[in-house]
Parts: structure tokens; C-alpha cells; sequence
């Protein structure tokens, strides 16, 4: 008989329980709530006294008349679509929906692209970015003065008279009309002896109306060259003599008039050669055959002078004031889209242009596509802008052309608050205004959403 050992038994140690802990009571069912509307408390007070209440107060005002008593319904909307330079305000804002936005961002975007390609990247954006450093208002004031219709002191005339003077010099006359009944015409057409000339004659071409001071600079004393046989000569000259004279006689001290264009025609009127006068006047035709000859004072010798494209007239008021708002938001839009470029992974350009991809294509189909979000946000900044555009207009604008170059903000003010006072009508402008603008901040909402999601 086998005696079995008995089997060693194994103690296991048991954690001890953890103490209880204590009991808490559950949090109150309006804490939390309340804790939000605290934070939250400033800004919903500011939101409901500088917005709700402003909305709500100008959406009832606009039911009233010029009377905050008088209640008129939806006659001040009626009024807003009725009158001309209310409806010139609607027309213009819708032009400046159409065109402003999609050229700043297409500028901008221009600009984006061209600047990654230049080593001088940094300062060509500063320079164009700078406008934004300057109030609408003040830009306005600048472009205001560099659109003056005086070439002396409009920068954009100054630029476009260089280029008129270039192609159509300006005459050496202002003005001037015949001495005699001998010399038949006018400045516009151009100032002709009646009767004709022959080789071996000369003919003294006087003018008169002519002021001292508008006497070509290099003028000397008239003189009459002599005319060979093939020849005709004469001079044209300032027609006056103080204390008398003899109209139609170049007399001492009488001026010639230098750098008058002379025509010599035919009987028919056809020009057959042009020259231009010395500094006594004196001009001469050689090498003619026998006949009858006209001589005439041509109509380049009265050509005026460039006198300025009126920029902030009626008819260029608004694309005048649309550049100056492109050149201020034009360097926006550049940098908004240089930082989307720069987010762009450079292989999928690289691989475009290994697959044989043009750099227009590449731009096109590739680039753009890319950018589309960029170029959404900057699209509809541009026309939530645009619709309430207001201090440029006023600044660029004279008061007689505020009417042509009208905008719905500029509606708005100038019918509430310069000399009409008309609260109720302004106040339809405003909530016209508004309603504009809230399609393109859905539009932003949605997009802020969408990206929210992702």
C-alpha cells in the first residue's frame, strides 16, 4: 500500500475592495445651458443691437414715407423701380456685378501665376499690393486727380497725349483767319489764295487774329524768298503792323509764322506737294512745269492741341471708376490665389508637362481646375463688395456725374441723408440692398459647410 502525499494547496491573494467612493449628486439639468448662454450672452447682445434690431427697424421703416407716421405699404419699392436715377443705380450695379469680380479675379490670378516665374516676386507683389494699404476713399481722391481731363494735370491724359501728339502733331496755330478777301477758307478746311499762281510768282499768305503770345517760338521778321522760273515761293506771315499798314503786304516788322504746313494743289484742289515754312515764313515749290497752282495753308498748320479725353465725364465715369476699384483689389486677389498656387504639389504640373501639356494648357486644365476653391472664395468676395460699393463712386464722381455713375449704397445714402431726408425711401433702398447680398452669403455658407465636412 502506496501512501499518496497530500497536495500542496496554493493560496491567492485577492485584491482588497477598492473604498467606495463618495456619492456625488448628478449635475443640475440648466447648468450647462446656462454656462453657454453666459459665454455666449456679449456677443448675442451685440449681434441683436447692431444687426437684428437695425434689419427689423429698417425693414419697418421702409413702409413709411418721408413721415415716420404716414404708412405708404410697398410704395417706396414701387418708387425705387420707377424713377430714373434710382433704376440708373440698379442698371449700374448689375454692370459692375458682370464685370468687376470676374476681372479682378482673373487679373489676380494672372498675376499669381507670372509672379512665381520672376525673381523679384516679393517686391513686384508689395508694389501691387499696395493700394490696399490706402482707404477707398483716399484711392478714390487719387484717381479722381490722375483722371482730370486736363492733360497738365491729368496723369492718364498726360499719357494719352504723348500718344495723340505722336500720331497727330499739333499745329503751330491755334486760330487764324484771312487777312484779305484775296485768301478764301478756314482753319478747319484750310486757307486758300483765290486766285492761281504760275512758276516764277510768289504769294504772301497773310493771317490775322493771331495774339502775340501764340506767335510760333523762333519767329523772325517776314520775308518773301525769290522764285525761279520753275518755282513758286512765298511766306505766311502775321498779317499786322502797329499804327496801320497795308493788308495783304509783308511789311517790316510784320512776323512770319514758321512750321506752317503749305500745300500746293492743282486746280481741281488735288495736293500735289506739301512743305513747311522757315522761320521768316518764306516756303518755296520747285522743279514745276508750266500751269496754273493753288497755294494754301494747310489745315495741319491749325490742328489743336490734345485737349484730354474726359474721363469723368457722363459717358466714362463708371469704367473709369471700375479700374480704379480693380487696380485697389487687384493685388488681393494676387496674393489669395499665390497662397492656393503654392499649395498646388508641383508633380502634377511636372507630370502635365512630361505628357507634352503646352504651359497654356497647363494653366488651363490643370492650374485653374486646382485653384477652383481659391477662385470661389475670391469670386464671391468680390460681389458681396461690389454690391455695396459706395466711397469710391463718391470720391471719383463729381456731383454732376453722381447720377450716371449712381450705385444702390450710394442711392441709399444720397436720398437719406444730403438735402432729401427721405428716411422711408432710403430705407427701401437699404433692404433691396440687403436681399442682393444674402444669395451670396448662402453661397459662402454652404461653402463653409461643405468644407466643415471634410
Amino acid at each position: 500500500m502506496v501512501a499518496t502525499q497530500p497536495k500542496p494547496t496554493r493560496t491567492v491573494s485577492r485584491p482588497s475592495p477598492a473604498p467606495a467612493r463618495p456619492h456625488h449628486r448628478p449635475p443640475g439639468r440648466w447648468r450647462q445651458p446656462l454656462l453657454a448662454a453666459a459665454f455666449l450672452a456679449p456677443a448675442l447682445s451685440i449681434l441683436a443691437v447692431w444687426i437684428v434690431y437695425p434689419t427689423v427697424r429698417t425693414v419697418l421703416r421702409s413702409l413709411f414715407g418721408r413721415d415716420p407716421q404716414d404708412f405708404v405699404g410697398l410704395d417706396n419699392y414701387h418708387t425705387l423701380f420707377t424713377t430714373d436715377t434710382l433704376t440708373m443705380a440698379i442698371r449700374n450695379n448689375a454692370l459692375w456685378v458682370a464685370v468687376v469680380p470676374l476681372t479682378v479675379t482673373a487679373i489676380g490670378t494672372v498675376l499669381a501665376v507670372l509672379t512665381e516665374r520672376i525673381r523679384w516676386a516679393a517686391a513686384f507683389r508689395t508694389a501691387v499690393f499696395m493700394p490696399m494699404a490706402v482707404s477707398m476713399f483716399a484711392a478714390g481722391v487719387i484717381w479722381h486727380v490722375m483722371a482730370e481731363k486736363d492733360p497738365q494735370r491729368g496723369t492718364l491724359n498726360a499719357v494719352v497725349g504723348v500718344v495723340h501728339d505722336a500720331v497727330n502733331p499739333t499745329g503751330v496755330l491755334a486760330t487764324g483767319r484771312p487777312s484779305t478777301p484775296a485768301l478764301t477758307g478756314d482753319p478747319g478746311s484750310g486757307i486758300a489764295l483765290r486766285d492761281p499762281v504760275r512758276p516764277g510768282q510768289s504769294a504772301p499768305l497773310g493771317l490775322t487774329g493771331i495774339p502775340t503770345r501764340e506767335v510760333p517760338p523762333g519767329s523772325v521778321p517776314a520775308a518773301i524768298p525769290a522764285a525761279g522760273p520753275d518755282q513758286i515761293t512765298g511766306t505766311v506771315f502775321r498779317d499786322f503792323s502797329p499804327g496801320g499798314g497795308q493788308p495783304g503786304v509783308v511789311e517790316p516788322g510784320e512776323a512770319g509764322i514758321p512750321g506752317a504746313t503749305v500745300e500746293l494743289r492743282d486746280t481741281g484742289g488735288r495736293v500735289l506737294a506739301t512743305t513747311h515754312t522757315s522761320a521768316d515764313g518764306g516756303f518755296r515749290f520747285s522743279g514745276l512745269d508750266p500751269g496754273d497752282y493753288r497755294v494754301a495753308i494747310g489745315r495741319d498748320t491749325f490742328a489743336a492741341p490734345f485737349e484730354g479725353v474726359d474721363w469723368l465725364g457722363p459717358k466714362l465715369i463708371t469704367p473709369t471708376i471700375m479700374i480704379a476699384y480693380t487696380w485697389m483689389w487687384a493685388g488681393f486677389a494676387m496674393v489669395l490665389i499665390a497662397a492656393g498656387l503654392a499649395a498646388i504639389p508641383r508633380d502634377v504640373l511636372d507630370a502635365a508637362r512630361i505628357d507634352g501639356a503646352s504651359e497654356w494648357q497647363v494653366f488651363r486644365r490643370v492650374t485653374v481646375p486646382l485653384l477652383a476653391p481659391v477662385l470661389t472664395v475670391v469670386l464671391v468676395t468680390m460681389v458681396v463688395n461690389v454690391l455695396k460699393v459706395f466711397d469710391i463712386v463718391m470720391a471719383v464722381a463729381g456731383e454732376s456725374t453722381q447720377d450716371d455713375a449712381n450705385v444702390i449704397a450710394l442711392a441709399m445714402w444720397r436720398t437719406s441723408f444730403t438735402g432729401a431726408n427721405n428716411y422711408g425711401l432710403g430705407s427701401a433702398i437699404s433692404v433691396v440692398l440687403f436681399l442682393l447680398v444674402l444669395p451670396a452669403l448662402a453661397l459662402n455658407i454652404r461653402r463653409f459647410r461643405r468644407e466643415g465636412r471634410r
